[in-house]
């Protein structure tokens, strides 16, 4: 089978790198962005409202992927989902994008918004665990690693390139409805375009893949329930990777910390943080994605002594130019979940179809996922009177927790995960 799939590595490393490319020039608008706070600042939201944005992704990432797990055990090749899925995501950006430039009351731009949001969470939710067991099935075990720091390589040039332009943006024109839509038009738009690149990846049918059952919704979901809760390995990894919670909550509100309070003007903001987040996202894309330096425990590790280190910045040391190293760390931090993650899920899931690990992962680290940033908005709007302090306690508890994720992340058990999770599981 290894073979197989890498007589198509490079096939499949620019399909999915020229879908990565395009989704990374939108990327900067929708998800984990300073440019989302800042608009919708400047629309009148509370720290709350903020804070609802990535309750929602989390929200819809977590729950959805339910379905998509169901809906996806009779399809035994994933690409048709896969680019049907990134497709309909497209379209709900572009739907609010069009929206929005014809909408006359600046009243109902905040329940759209959130209206439009929620959909896009759905969709993502729908198209993301089947996409992760995509990617992990369409490379060898030894060429994955690689090919996904080439693909998030790809990615994060896109988001480089797509900062600067909302930077120039919001320059020139600030926050006004008719910008703001084209950005979200042409957001809607490469999302389409880049999905259509998944035609020219090729998968190969595994010999071990599971045959279709005939499991009703909720006995198909409760049998995989069953089968994650009695794996003690994985859920321990889900408890040491609850720092991920903490790193979407951190780029949700640290832009408006150093706008607010450390007189950082809002284009720069905008744009040139992200463009270091990106910066940030490259680095370990070439030195820990394609380089393939560190093992994936040591870059596990890596990442969470990264982001201890600059909720340690956040919170002692904010600064104008401090801002700047602070989102290079972010995307650092970012960049290296990102890489290791559908690996470790699929390793330590042992099954050649992860898919329902991926779906129902989520699930239990909800309250989490929701709750972080829900309790971290409501607490600033709570202790405004402390002013910029109430940002760098909040800042300053995340470190703490980070330090218990921390000591999971050593409680994990890293060697021998097929082998051992497959003596261990039910059948």
């Amino acid at each position: 089978m290894d073979s197989q799939k890498n007589a198509h590595y490079k096939r499949n490393v620019f399909g999915v790198s020229a879908v990565e490319f395009f989704w990374g020039l939108g990327f900067p608008v929708v998800l984990e962005s300073t440019f989302l706070q800042l608009f919708l600042k400047h629309l009148g939201a509370s720290s709350f409202a903020i804070g609802i944005v990535p309750s929602l992704f989390v929200f819809g990432i977590s729950f959805f992927p339910l379905f998509s797990s169901y809906f996806s055990r009779r399809h035994r090749l994933k690409k048709p989902l896969v680019l049907l899925l990134h497709l309909v995501s497209g379209l709900s950006i572009l739907i609010f994008g069009l929206t929005l430039l014809l909408i006359g009351n600046s009243e109902n731009i905040l329940p759209l918004f959130f209206a439009s949001y929620a959909l896009f969470s759905i969709c993502v939710g729908l198209t993301f665990p089947i996409w992760l067991n995509y990617l992990v099935r369409i490379f060898s075990e030894t060429k994955t690693v690689p090919a996904l720091g080439f693909m998030l390589l790809s990615q994060n040039i896109g988001k480089v390139i797509s900062s600067f332009f909302i930077l120039k943006v919001v320059d020139n024109y600030a926050f006004s409805l008719d910008s703001s839509a084209c950005i979200f038009i042409i957001t809607g738009l490469v999302f389409i375009i880049g999905s259509l690149f998944f035609i020219f990846t090729r998968e190969v049918a595994d010999p071990d893949d599971p045959k279709p059952d005939g499991l009703s919704f909720i006995r198909h979901t409760g049998k995989s329930f069953s089968e994650i809760i009695g794996n003690r390995r994985f859920l321990m990894f889900l408890a040491a990777d609850l720092d991920f919670y903490v790193i979407i909550t951190v780029l949700s509100f640290y832009a408006n910390y150093a706008t607010g309070f450390f007189e950082v003007p809002v284009a720069i903001a905008a744009g040139l943080f992200v463009a270091c987040i990106y910066a940030g996202s490259i680095t370990v894309n070439i030195l820990l994605g394609t380089m393939n330096l560190l093992g994936l425990k040591q870059k596990f590790v890596l990442s969470k002594c990264v982001t201890f280190v600059l909720l340690l910045f956040l919170t002692f040391f904010p600064g104008y130019v401090m801002f700047y190293l602070i989102s290079y760390m972010l995307g650092f931090v970012r960049a290296i979940r990102s890489m290791v993650y559908p690996v470790f899920v699929k390793k330590i899931s042992g099954k050649t179809d992860a898919t329902p690990y991926f779906a129902l992962a989520p699930i239990l680290t909800l309250p989490v996922g929701v709750g972080f940033p829900l309790v971290f908005g409501r607490m600033l709007d709570s202790l405004s009177f402390l002013q910029e302090d109430a940002y760098r306690l909040l800042f300053g508890v995340s470190a703490v927790f980070i330090l218990v994720t921390l000591y999971f992340t050593f409680q994990v058990n890293y060697e021998g995960y097929v082998k051992d999770e497959e003596k261990e599981m039910p059948d």
